[in-house]
């Protein structure tokens, strides 16, 4: 199976992540995943997930979440600089950010890796692998969207939260995994999560 890096940056939308994680994982892919201070904050609050302790304790009860088999999930912290994807000799198929904060997007389009989030995204641009990024804010300034359009020029996935409505969505969950779809589409791994058009 494939490997993904999954980030998850402080901004609405971490039920996107929870859905893209769990079809990662039921799907019996490998993910590497780090998860910034204000990410964890807001994964709690918009999903109810509580993670904390040290990374040993994260990743077991992500493991215990996403029922993962033993290695199959990674778990590094945001200030963690030595993790295998800090380093372009380690490859990942692809990796998104979701949801993608302003701050960390614009650290993303002007090469400011700080962290270890901004600096696994600096590397699938160098490298010139896929990288997916799922900006949710709203409404955007010029400054938002010039960032846009620089990652967009790199080559960058920009999909941004913004679920449709041909399939007339019945529930939140139908909403989520519309998007959670449409970036697994971008990332180039199969799904079935959302109906497409036509079929």
């Amino acid at each position: 199976m494939s490997t993904y890096t999954i980030a998850i940056s402080g901004a609405s939308g971490a039920p996107y992540a929870h859905r893209v994680l769990q079809a990662l994982i039921t799907g019996g892919h490998n993910v590497y995943l780090s998860i910034s201070g204000d990410g964890l904050s807001i994964l709690n609050d918009e999903t109810g997930l509580k993670l904390k302790g040290s990374d040993t304790d994260i990743q077991y009860a992500l493991e215990k979440q996403f029922e993962a088999k033993e290695g199959q999930i990674t778990y590094y912290d945001e200030n963690y600089m030595y993790a295998p994807i800090a380093s372009g000799s380690v490859k990942v198929d692809a990796m998104a950010v979701i949801p993608c904060s302003m701050k960390t997007l614009a650290s993303i389009a002007h090469g400011f890796a700080s962290n270890l989030i901004e600096r696994a995204a600096d590397v699938m641009i160098k490298e010139k692998r896929k990288l997916v990024l799922v900006p949710r804010e709203t409404p955007l300034s010029a400054i938002h969207l010039k960032n846009m359009l620089t990652l967009a020029e790199l080559g960058c996935h920009i999909v941004p939260a913004m679920p449709a409505f041909y399939h007339h969505p019945k529930r939140v969950s139908d909403m989520v995994d519309f998007i959670a779809g449409r970036v697994l589409d971008s990332m180039g791994v199969e799904n079935d999560l959302a109906p497409r058009w036509g079929i």
